[in-house]
């Protein structure tokens, strides 16, 4: 781990027990001295693991009291969900529109080298924790309101609807990866936090894709939920 900054560490380490439950809401983090004695760092190394958490909203500090754990600022998401349920203070920001190729994993999902590009970020009680990078297929699209960058009543889906594509399901792949430059500026992610990126392929009847979606969730903001019902063996 030497080429890991020693503050990234301590950050991680910190934040796991805090995301884990064994640093509640409320509860006191031990003094910067028992932090280093802890660690074996320096004053400086616990001082910046302690400001890159109070800045993703995990730790807050009083003065004269000490520095406390803050409320989980996760959003639970259910992965089965089409839309996010808990759509309360959650706005949404067009940030381009545009014709193009698309890339090769969205194209093949697709079937078609050509697409109307809807690329998004959202904020959640003002911050910024996702960017979503929609593709529709050109010759599906091309002069319906999707190509153009106003806000759409019903979004997609209605416009599809219209079209005789009323969406029907879709898939999701979940990975995890470093993020890159854009969204590190854009969603304002810490050094060394990584993010979830769902590629979802939403299908009309016949199986027929009509939207392939790239979504950015910032690691440290969300965390994905899901149910599964476990078959009864026969006998």
């Amino acid at each position: 781990m030497e080429d890991v900054p020693a503050h990234l560490l301590i950050a991680a380490e910190l934040r796991a027990q805090i995301m884990a439950g064994n640093l509640e809401p409320g509860a006191q983090l031990p003094s910067t001295a028992q932090l280093m004695d802890q660690f074996g760092a320096a004053t400086s190394t616990v001082q910046a693991a302690l400001r890159a958490l109070k800045k993703e909203g995990f730790l807050d500090s009083h003065r004269g009291k000490g520095v406390f754990v803050k409320a989980s600022p996760l959003a639970v998401v259910d992965v089965a969900a089409y839309y996010d349920p808990a759509s309360r203070g959650v706005t949404y920001k067009l940030l381009d529109v545009a014709e193009v190729r698309p890339p090769a994993d969205v194209a093949r999902a697709l079937g078609e080298d050509l697409a109307v590009l809807r690329y998004r970020r959202t904020d959640r009680d003002g911050t910024p924790v996702e960017l979503s990078w929609s593709y529709y297929p050109l010759s599906l699209v091309a002069g319906t309101a999707l190509t153009g960058r106003t806000k759409i009543r019903g979004g997609a889906p209605a416009v599809l609807a219209e079209l005789g594509y009323p969406e029907r399901e879709f898939t999701d792949r979940i990975s995890t990866r470093a993020a890159t430059a854009e969204e590190i500026e854009r969603l304002n992610i810490p050094p060394g936090v990584p993010v979830l990126r769902q590629f979802r392929v939403i299908y009309s009847d016949d199986a027929r894709p009509v939207e392939v979606s790239v979504i950015v969730k910032a690691g440290n903001r969300f965390e994905l939920t899901y149910r599964q019902v476990i078959p009864t063996e026969e006998a």
